[in-house]
């Protein structure tokens, strides 16, 4: 097994994490936002889809961590965040650029139409497995 570790400074590089992130899953109470640090944090059960076309039966997921740094402020939509054990599907990290500098929102497009709006001074994304691989039998599908 090959931990992935990647860091996200522009959108080229956002795009790559939000690729080897769709379809991630998680818990409401699996997110963490440290207003005086500037951080966000979310724990995922991620879908491996770097080894997915390799594999001649069973796919796998590996627990990962996507932090994101210089974050000033964090809404959300179509969540209940008392709800600490609903789970969360990930569909798509993606940017929004305010203005002519580096800062922006990222958006964590998630299914059911929710979504996580983080304003950030600049990009600045890591995402890392930090756990176990195990073997998962499905595949995500998308209509």
């Amino acid at each position: 097994m090959t931990e992935l570790k990647l860091l996200a400074l522009d959108t080229d590089d956002l795009g790559i994490i939000s690729a080897h992130m769709q379809d991630a899953v998680f818990k409401v109470g699996d997110v963490r936002w440290s207003p005086s640090d500037k951080n966000f944090s979310l724990a995922a059960n991620r879908f491996v889809w770097e080894e997915a076309g390799k594999r001649r039966k069973g796919f796998e997921r590996r627990r990962s961590a996507l932090v994101l740094k210089r974050v000033e402020a964090v809404r959300s939509s179509g969540i209940d965040r008392n709800r600490k054990d609903d789970v969360l599907s990930l569909l798509a990290v993606t940017f929004t650029q305010k203005g002519d500098g580096p800062e922006g929102t990222v958006e964590l497009v998630l299914s059911g139409k929710a979504t996580i709006a983080l304003d950030v001074e600049c990009i600045e994304v890591a995402l890392a497995d930090i756990g176990g691989a195990w073997e998962t039998a499905s595949r995500p599908r998308h209509p």
